[in-house]
C-alpha cells in the first residue's frame, strides 16, 4: 500500500512517497515540496500502473551502451555473414554516439539529426543499418518498460538506389568463361544455373545428380572476416536446380578422382574459393577475365541476374525462376526482375489478340452499326 509522509530538511518540510512497482518491489520518491504534489504524483503512478504503462525511473536510466550488447547476443539467429554488418554497425556507428546516453534521454530530433549527418559520410545501406540497430535496441526499451514509445521511429530516412542489373548475351557468356580459363565451368554454373557464389564454391561432389543434370544445393560458404562460415543456403531452403546438358561433361571433369564429400569447385588446397576481387583496378581473376571478354564491368553475382534473364527467355514463367534462384517468394522475384516479365505483357496482348480475331467477339467491329431513330 503507498503512503506519503513528511521528513524534516534544512529548507523545510518535504514529503516522501513510498509506493509498490508493479513487480512488487517497494520504492521511494522524494522532495516533494507539498503534501497535494506528492498525492499528484502517487496518483499519476497509480494510473499508469493500471495502464501499464508504468515506466520505472531506475530503468529508464539505462544506457544505449548498457542495452547494446544484451541485444546483440539476442540476434544469434541470424546467420554469421548478416551479424558480422550488424556489429559493425553497432561498434563504428551506433555505440560511439549513444553508447552513454540513457534511454529515457534519446530524442527523436537528436536522432533524426544523427541519421542526416550521417547519410552526408556514409551510404544508404550503411546509414539504415545503423538506424535499425539504434530502433531495435529502443524497441526492447519499450517492450522492458524503460520508456513508454520508441524516439527513434518515424524519421526521414535515406533511400537505397537500385542498382540497374547487368545481363549477358549466351554469346558473351561464352566470350567470359573462355577467357576465365580453368574457371570457365565455375562461370557457366554461375550464368546458367543462376546459383550464389557460396552456393557454387560449397557444392560437393555428392550434390551432383548426373542423371537427371541437377544440382543439389544444400550449403551455402560465406565469407565472413577471413573466415569461411559454412551454413544453410540464404532462405534456409534446399533446392534442386537443373543443369543443361552441356555442363554435364566439364562437371564431369571436376569431379574425377574426387571423394563424394570433395568440393567440385575447389582452390589449389581443396578448400573453398575465397571472393575475388571486383573493382575496376583489380588483377583477380575474374576482373581480368571480364576485361578481356570485353563485356561489361560486373561481379561473380551479377552473372545470377544472367542466369534469371537467360531463363526468361527460354520461356521460363515467375514460379520457375524463383525456385531455380531460391528466392523466397516469386513476390521477391518479380521485384527483382520486374524488367525481365516486361516482354511477356506484349507476348499476352498479342495472344490474346489472336484469340480475339479467331472469336465471335471481332463481328462486333465488323457488323454494321445499328442507326437509333431521334425523330
Amino acid at each position: 500500500m503507498a503512503t506519503i509522509e513528511p521528513y524534516p530538511t534544512g529548507e523545510g518540510k518535504r514529503y516522501r512517497v513510498r509506493y509498490r512497482k508493479p513487480d512488487h518491489s517497494q520504492t521511494t520518491k522524494r522532495g516533494f515540496r507539498t503534501k497535494r504534489e506528492a498525492e499528484l504524483f502517487l496518483a499519476s503512478v497509480e494510473v499508469s500502473i493500471a495502464r501499464g504503462e508504468f515506466v520505472c525511473t531506475t530503468a529508464a536510466r539505462e544506457t544505449i551502451g548498457s542495452l547494446g550488447p544484451l541485444w546483440l547476443q539476442h540476434q544469434s539467429h541470424l546467420k554469421p555473414s548478416s551479424l558480422r554488418p550488424v556489429e559493425i554497425a553497432w561498434r563504428v556507428h551506433v555505440e560511439p554516439r549513444w553508447g552513454r546516453t540513457p534511454v529515457a534521454s534519446v530524442r527523436h530530433s537528436d536522432v533524426q539529426s544523427w541519421i542526416t549527418d550521417l547519410t552526408t559520410r556514409r551510404g544508404a545501406t550503411t546509414v539504415l543499418r545503423a538506424y535499425g540497430v539504434l530502433a531495435a535496441i529502443l524497441d526492447d526499451a519499450v517492450h522492458d518498460k524503460r520508456v513508454l514509445s520508441n524516439p527513434a521511429r518515424d524519421m526521414n530516412l535515406p533511400r537505397k538506389t537500385k542498382r540497374s542489373h547487368t545481363y549477358l548475351t549466351h554469346d558473351q557468356v561464352g566470350d567470359l568463361a573462355r577467357e576465365a580459363g580453368d574457371k570457365a565451368t565455375l562461370v557457366l554454373v554461375l550464368a546458367y544455373c543462376g546459383l550464389r557464389w557460396g552456393e557454387a564454391v560449397g557444392l560437393r561432389v555428392k550434390d551432383l545428380d548426373m542423371l537427371r543434370r541437377r544440382m543439389n544445393v544444400t550449403v551455402n560458404a560465406v565469407e565472413v572476416g577471413d573466415q569461411i562460415e559454412v551454413g544453410t543456403p540464404k532462405t534456409h531452403e534446399r533446392r534442386s536446380v537443373p543443369f543443361p546438358a552441356g555442363l554435364a561433361v566439364p562437371l564431369a571433369r571436376l569431379c574425377e578422382g574426387k571423394t563424394p564429400d570433395q568440393l567440385v569447385f575447389a582452390d589449389r588446397f581443396g578448400g573453398h574459393m575465397r571472393r575475388t576481387r571486383t573493382d575496376e583496378s583489380s588483377r583477380g581473376w575474374f576482373s581480368q577475365a571480364v576485361r578481356r571478354a570485353g563485356v561489361p564491368m560486373m561481379t561473380p553475382h551479377d552473372l545470377r541476374h544472367t542466369a534469371a534473364s537467360l531463363a526468361v527467355q527460354a520461356g521460363a514463367n515467375v514460379k520457375a525462376v524463383q525456385r531455380m534462384l531460391g528466392h523466397a517468394s516469386a513476390a521477391m522475384t518479380l521485384d527483382v526482375y520486374a524488367d525481365l516479365f516486361d516482354d511477356d505483357l506484349d507476348n499476352v496482348a498479342a495472344r490474346l489478340d489472336e484469340g480475339l480475331t479467331r472469336s465471335n467477339v471481332a463481328q462486333l467491329w465488323t457488323t454494321e452499326p445499328v442507326q437509333n431513330d431521334l425523330r
